[in-house]
Order: structure tokens, then sequence, then C-alpha cells
């Protein structure tokens, strides 16, 4: 078992609720007060996860700018009121940031009993085969 701090666990809570505020708020048709909560949380969670100079080197490496702009562009348009283009924008740049964690967790979820029969289906094996092979790594 992963042994976690204080900090990582508060983190982990921040992150949780992040994620839920921002379904939840793009089930209600993208509440734009919701999305916020859930913009701060995510991004506020992750700096408690992995530390605040990590979190920048991570987010500001040259190779990932443009995702990073992708992204923290979608949260400020989100702030200011435009909650549908700014998640098209976040979901965009967080693809482009998170891509090499793709590999990683679909090898994960395809050992999950359930789960691994769902990606083996016909349909959707070509395309979970072709997120997976990404080259790019983190």
């Amino acid at each position: 078992m992963i042994s976690l701090t204080d900090t990582q666990k508060i983190g982990m809570g921040l992150t949780g609720f992040g994620v839920f505020f921002l379904f939840f708020g793009m089930i209600l048709f993208f509440d734009k007060a919701l999305l916020a909560i859930g913009n701060v949380l995510f991004v506020a969670g992750l700096a408690f996860v992995i530390g605040l100079e990590r979190t920048f080197r991570f987010f500001f490496q040259k190779h990932k700018m443009k995702a990073t702009g992708f992204f923290l562009g979608g949260v400020f348009v989100v702030l200011i009121g435009w909650p549908l283009i700014g998640m098209i924008f976040e979901i965009y740049g967080f693809f482009l940031l998170f891509r090499g964690f793709f590999p990683v967790v679909i090898g994960f979820i395809r050992r999950v009993p359930v789960l691994g029969y769902l990606l083996n289906l016909p349909g959707i094996r070509s395309f979970v085969d072709k997120v997976g092979e990404s080259n790019n790594m983190v």
C-alpha cells in the first residue's frame, strides 16, 4: 500500500471534489459556477498531491506549452462566464497534457475484469488500441 502524507491526502480530496464538481457542472448543462469551482479545486488538488514545484514543471515544459495554454485558457474562459467554449478548450488541453498517461491507464483498465471485457468489444477495441499506442512519454 502506498503511504501518503497529510498534504497529499488533502490534495486527493480536493482533486476528487474538483472532478465531482466538473462532472456535476457538465450534467447540469454547463453550469458556470460549478465548473469554476471544479476547475479551481482540481488544479489546487493537483498542486497539493505532487507539490507546487513539480506542478509548475509539469505544466510549463517547453513541449507542453500548447497543451497548457489550452487547458489554463479554458479554465480562464470558464471563469469569465463562457462555460461551453471553456470546457472544449480544457478537454482538448487535458488530452494533450495527459496523453502520455493513457497507455498506462488503458493497460490497467484492461486487467480489471468487467472493464477489460468492455474494452475488448469489437467497436471499442480498435479505438482503445489507437489511444493506447501513444509513444509520447510524459
